[in-house]
């Protein structure tokens, strides 16, 4: 494919309004957590003002929980003034009315009573604790702020009404108005003590599960406005969160840590963990935010303390943290000998002993879950349609939404019932085994019991390794192959049978590969083998997994499969054979309408399908950089094929900036993702270039559509013309989000919603141009739709048409014999990116440069690893 230097034009985009919707299926009545919102009074109009607090010495007051205390009792004293319009306070620096208030600006005094603690009154005084009850007497004094306000703008709530007809809004209206109802949800859990998280909010009294390692997860609930084609509704939902478990700090940590007894703490890994959690003092009854541990033990950290009475009054001497307390309140017994919680400031200290302070509630954990942890969180936690449809409408009756003051001053009133909305069942397509058998799947499922793969190939020259789990390799080559005979696979036996030493289990998962991989190399001296499975230590999360792949794909060029069975069973070896035959090459099955090139609008124009997808580190790994993965199909036009191409980029950025990356280089003018899927759709596809483009996007919200459409797009087209091409593609893009808060039930039944339902009604977009796809049959719990938002269609297809393929694309996923909640083009971008990011795990990364992935061998770099 020639290559030129010209860039092009930039294209600018729109996100596209809805054309229609579909009709195809068969009809099902459902109901939805979607509850109808009515506004008596349409001409309301917000007034927002923007608020500054201070301290009577002019530094701005910080923390959510004190400004709201604030708030509150600035409407408690000036009422009146106000023309006692209720005020919904985003905790921050914005307030909104129903209504003007009776100025533009406001400057209030405001005293905050002696009934608050330090911390609430937003002192950090820091110190040592001989000034503890000194400090104490300050701060429960009364404290005055200025709290001024200034008008900033009106949000009419009638622009939620005219979005719902379908008149573009082309300011951001509609959202501002919806942020203000969302500001009144989040002011009321705050009133009642909730933690907030986003849009949902959790109390003590909720449901809990404690995952062990000091966490337990909690049950609340999401609650949100959302415009509606159907009209305003309040969108409730379960949710869950993480937060530490509260109670004495020392259980705390050894439950942490799953050590038995003090001494065996970790206290680098507790202070790290320690740091800036909230503890309750028992000697005070006070709380306060831990900055560190102390250097020495309580019985050995001295402090510097004013002697107050005698001939020596005014002077100071030293004395230990263990002696203060011993004199001043009661003798610390075990933590005399363990370091002491810091809650003072990093230029003056103020130790605590361990056994005076507890942990408060509600605090958040946001680590990353181990395995265990989130299984157990999963089991635990879920549940069935009934279960969640009962806890969301008692909470409707329990919250009382629109009774809040301020919903009410908006004539606002909201159903008690979950708004009933019409669905559709896909039919479900036809596949294609071996043999030429088809196959109708039932309720989104099938097997290959008694069926043979599509087109299997031969495992000839492969070896199987084993890091130390203790099984039969022997065994489990033999019984490999017998499936295989029976899945129309040809295996050989096994060239070596590779057991890791004894010694090396205590190394490294690096170096513990590297041994293996020279333990091969004798094994195989002239020509590595095709193909290796690999028997890890243990299941999930292992160490070796990342370093493995990463040896395999990109310095050896290696297929590879991982397992660590606990049993082996033809169920078992069927889905590892599954995921072995794509690896090298092979094709389990394909859609009918594959096999006969009946694909509307896509089997007579070459058309690629993108998949892309960004991988982020775990939460409080800010540093780790983000992965970026695209998938593109091949051998057009199959849409059951894909190549994947991966880079890193910087952490927590979503855009994919790697798309297009053009190089001084006179035969390859492109570096980027993009320039590899072009070139391998072009080799698979009998020299042909795409003149369609189908791209599923993963993980971005509403507010980065339109940087998908003028950011990403535009990468894509600039890779495609670099290869010399004049034209541009047609486009269709659409945005698959799973991580939304809409859930569809059966309207006269108790199981989830049947595989293939879709919505493109009453609870979608006003003018945007989405709906819910619920493709796969739940089993456990409660289904969680697919939304899908067309954000362009240049191709043209209709509702149905798109609805179908998307339906179809659920169906192609050849490591799974069920069909996938999410397109396949989706789910292999994600399982692609999350492989890479497993390289560098365990590798030093240095804070100033995005290191650079290693490419895939050329042996390899086609294949479906991913799978």
């Amino acid at each position: 494919m020639p290559v030129t230097p010209e860039e092009p034009s930039r294209r600018d985009y729109a996100v596209t309004a809805r054309l229609g919707v579909g009709s195809t299926g068969r009809r099902v009545q459902l109901c939805t957590n979607h509850f109808n919102v009515s506004v008596g009074q349409p001409d309301v109009v917000f007034y927002q003002y923007t608020v500054s607090i201070t301290t009577e010495d002019g530094e701005n007051v910080q923390g959510k929980g004190i400004s709201r205390k604030l708030i509150d009792q600035l409407y408690k004293t000036y009422s009146s003034d106000l023309d006692g319009k209720r005020l919904a306070f985003d905790g921050d620096k914005t307030l909104y009315t129903v209504g003007p208030l009776p100025q533009n600006d406001f400057d209030f005094q405001v005293i905050l009573e002696a009934s608050f603690s330090k911390r609430d009154c937003g002192v950090s005084d820091g110190g040592s604790p001989s000034g503890a009850c000194k400090r104490s007497k300050r701060s429960f004094l009364p404290r005055c702020y200025r709290v001024q306000i200034r008008f900033s703008a009106e949000i009419p709530l009638k622009s939620v009404l005219v979005a719902q007809r379908g008149v573009d809004t082309s300011d951001n209206s509609t959202q501002d108005a919806i942020r203000v109802l969302d500001i009144v949800l989040r002011q009321q859990a705050a009133e009642r003590g909730c933690l907030l998280v986003r849009q949902a909010f959790f109390h003590n009294d909720m449901n809990s599960v404690d995952v062990g390692g000091g966490v337990i997860g909690i049950r609340g609930f999401h609650s949100s406005f959302r415009p509606t084609h159907g009209g305003l509704s309040l969108n409730i939902d379960v949710s869950t969160t993480m937060i530490l478990k509260p109670g004495p700090v020392i259980e705390f940590l050894k439950a942490n840590q799953n050590v038995e007894l003090p001494r065996q703490i970790d206290w680098i890994k507790a202070s790290k963990m320690l740091k800036h959690l909230r503890v309750k003092a028992s000697h005070r009854n006070m709380e306060f935010k831990i900055i560190g541990l102390s250097a020495k033990p309580c019985n050995q950290q001295l402090f510097t303390m004013k002697i107050k009475d005698g001939e020596c009054e005014g002077q100071t001497k030293e004395i230990t943290v263990y002696e203060y307390f011993k004199q001043t309140y009661t003798e610390p017994t075990y933590s005399a000998y363990l370091p002491c919680l810091d809650v003072g400031k990093p230029d003056r200290p103020n130790y605590l002993p361990l056994e005076f302070c507890n942990l408060v509630s509600l605090q958040r954990y946001t680590k990353a879950l181990s395995v265990r942890q989130r299984a157990l969180l999963v089991e635990k936690s879920r549940q069935k349609p009934l279960e969640r449809i009962k806890a969301l409408n008692d909470a409707m009756h329990t919250y009382c939404y629109d009774k809040d003051p301020f919903l009410a001053g908006s004539s606002i009133s909201i159903e008690k019932q979950m708004t009933l909305a019409e669905g559709r069942v896909l039919n479900p397509p036809t596949l294609k085994f071996g043999k030429n058998e088809d196959f109708l799947p039932s309720n989104g499922r099938w097997n290959f019991n008694k069926k043979m793969l599509l087109e299997p190939r031969a495992i000839k020259n492969w070896a199987v390794v084993n890091f130390s789990f203790p099984c039969d390799s022997s065994h489990i080559s033999r019984e490999l192959i017998s499936c295989g005979m029976r899945k129309g696979i040809e295996i050989d036996r096994p060239f070596a049978l590779v057991e890791e030493e004894p010694q090396s289990k205590n190394l490294s998962a690096v170096k513990r590969v590297e041994k293996m991989i020279a333990k091969m190399k004798s094994k195989f001296p002239i020509d590595p083998p095709h193909f290796i499975l690999c028997v890890l230590p243990e299941r999930k999360n292992s160490d070796i997994y990342g370093p493995w792949k990463k040896v395999c794909l990109t310095e050896a060029g290696i297929n590879t499969q991982c397992i660590c069975p606990t049993k082996i069973n033809d169920q078992y070896l069927t889905n590892v054979l599954l995921k072995i035959n794509s690896k090298l090459g092979g094709i389990n099955s394909l859609l009918g309408i594959e096999c006969s090139s009946n694909i509307p609008l896509i089997n007579k124009i070459p058309t690629l399908i993108l998949g892309m997808d960004v991988s982020h580190g775990s939460p409080g790994r800010a540093d780790v950089p983000s992965v970026a993965a695209v998938v593109g199909s091949k051998n057009w036009p199959l849409i059951s094929r894909y190549r994947a191409a991966v880079r890193t980029q910087s952490p927590k950025l979503e855009m994919i900036d790697s798309l297009f990356q053009p190089v001084e280089d006179p035969v390859n003018g492109d570096n980027g993702i993009m320039n590899e899927l072009f070139v391998e759709f072009f080799k698979t596809s009998n020299a042909r270039k795409p003149k369609q483009i189908i791209i599923f996007r993963d993980g971005v919200s509403e507010s980065q559509f339109n940087q998908v459409l003028n950011i990403e797009v535009d990468q894509i087209i600039k890779a495609y013309q670099r290869l010399g091409e004049t034209d541009v593609p047609k486009f269709t893009v659409i945005v698959a989000q799973k991580r939304h808060h809409t859930k569809l039930f059966q309207a006269k039944g108790h199981e989830n919603v049947p595989a293939g339902t879709v919505v493109d009604t009453k609870i979608v977009h006003p003018t945007n141009y989405d709906f819910y796809m619920c493709a796969h049959a739940g089993i456990i719990g409660t289904s969680r739709p697919a939304h899908y938002h067309v954000l362009l269609d240049e191709i043209g297809f209709s509702p149905d048409e798109l609805q179908n393929l998307i339906h179809s694309l659920s169906y192609v996923n050849q490591r799974s014999t069920t069909a996938t909640s999410i397109v396949a083009p989706v789910r292999y971008a994600h399982l692609a990116a999350a492989q890479f990011a497993q390289f560098t795990k365990f590798e030093d990364i240095s804070e100033e440069k995005v290191p650079e992935l290693p490419r895939l061998h050329e042996r390899v770099e086609s294949n479906m690893f991913f799978c």
